[in-house]
C-alpha cells in the first residue's frame, strides 16, 4: 500500500511532513515529539495544510485487502 498526496506542492515543507505523520497515524503528540514542535504548531500546521486543499489517494497493489477473489484480472 502506499499513499499518494496530491496537491502537496501547495505545502511548505513543515506541513508536508506533518500531512505525512498525520496520514500515517500518528498524533499531534507523537508528531510533535519527533519533529521537535510544540503540540499546538503542530496542530496549525496541520489546519494550515488542510486549508490549501490537497487531496490523500491511497494506492494499493495487488489484492491487498483480500477482496477480489474470484475475479480474473483483464
Amino acid at each position: 500500500m502506499q499513499i499518494e498526496i496530491r496537491g502537496v506542492e501547495k505545502l511548505s515543507f513543515r506541513e508536508r511532513q506533518v500531512v505525512t505523520l498525520k496520514e500515517m497515524g500518528k498524533s499531534n503528540e507523537q508528531i510533535a515529539k519527533q519533529l521537535g514542535l510544540s503540540v499546538s504548531s503542530v496542530s496549525t500546521l496541520y489546519h494550515r495544510a488542510r486549508s490549501k486543499g490537497y487531496q490523500v489517494v491511497i494506492v494499493l497493489t495487488g489484492d491487498a485487502l483480500n477482496i477480489f477473489e474470484g475475479e480474473e484480472d483483464d
